[in-house]
């Protein structure tokens, strides 16, 4: 991963992380995952999502819009 990308995202559920990181590449953003969870406990842990620091604005709308919280 490139040293300009940045952490736009974060959850404890693997599923969700997946389904932002499909509506962000369904706007035509290039988006990374990296799985911070326990291999053995996979109760513990987070699920990061990264991109270019050119996309993080439309980034950060595209999710504030688009999640359901």
């Amino acid at each position: 991963m490139a040293s300009d990308w940045v952490k736009i995202f974060t959850t404890s559920n693997p599923i969700e992380a997946e389904i932002v990181l499909s509506m962000l590449h369904e706007h035509g953003i290039d988006a990374v995952e990296m799985n911070k969870r326990d291999s053995s406990y996979q109760a513990f842990g987070y699920v990061d999502l990264y991109c270019s620091q050119i996309d993080v604005m439309e980034a950060l709308v595209l999710i504030t819009k688009n999640n359901k919280r």
